[in-house]
């Protein structure tokens, strides 16, 4: 197989690395990153059949609202260009490890308790990564929801976004496109879009052209009232 390399890093479902347990199973701890000897780590997808169903993107909302407080800012944004990467390279591809720390602001220092080598090890205790042998790290591509243990640590305001963000899970599919619509439409409507525009929007994102009318719709009546 050809060795592909990038210097930053989105995700397939079909990634040849299987999962032996569910990620939040606290008998099984969390591997370490592998010792690298060289600049370069070899990055492969992480598949797991139990968690995947349930995960959402590493560039998602979801990651930046509430898996960002507890990894951390370096590890969020290492995990990120690691997804980039596999959007690139599905099968997986080698991450020069200065050059990266470099590009996400961690500075060039490669040692144990370097910035960069902190934000490698987070991966693998908030068990998002872990070692595949020598030399690789095998990386999630669907990101699970965030365990209680670590939900409680967030602030209130966002724990009870997250319990408001379940419940809407648990809601029929063609519910949840029609109150993300109507969440869109309504930002685009206070920023002034009208509602042909804001109809088109929601079309080219790939919402249903009902979903979309009626999303327009009752956005711009709702800011036109409110200004009225």
């Amino acid at each position: 197989m050809a060795t592909s390399t990038v210097t930053f890093s989105p995700v397939d479902a079909e990634s040849p690395v299987d999962a032996e347990s569910p990620v939040d199973d606290e008998s099984n701890p969390p591997s370490r990153p592998p010792i690298c000897t060289s600049d370069t780590l070899r990055v492969v997808p992480w598949k797991d059949p139990i968690a995947d169903p349930h995960g959402v993107h590493p560039c998602s909302r979801y990651v930046e609202l509430y898996w960002l407080g507890i990894l951390g800012p370096s590890t969020t944004w290492l995990l990120r260009r690691m997804s980039y990467g596999f959007e690139v390279n599905a099968d997986g591809f080698d991450l020069h490890l200065s050059e990266t720390a470099r590009s996400l602001g961690l500075g060039d220092r490669m040692g144990k308790n370097s910035p960069f080598r902190r934000a490698l090890h987070r991966l693998s205790t908030f068990e998002l990564a872990r070692s595949h042998g020598t030399g690789c790290l095998a990386v999630r591509t669907r990101i699970p929801p965030l365990p209680l243990r670590h939900l409680n640590r967030l602030p209130e305001s966002l724990q009870q976004s997250h319990r408001a963000w379940l419940a809407e899970q648990r809601l029929p599919e063609p519910e949840q496109m029609r109150r993300r619509a109507g969440r869109l439409a309504a930002g685009l409507a206070a920023s002034g879009y009208d509602r042909e525009e804001i109809e088109r929007r929601l079309g080219e994102w790939q919402f249903h052209p009902a979903v979309a009318f009626q999303a327009a719709e009752n956005a711009v009546r709702v800011t036109e009232a409110s200004a009225g």
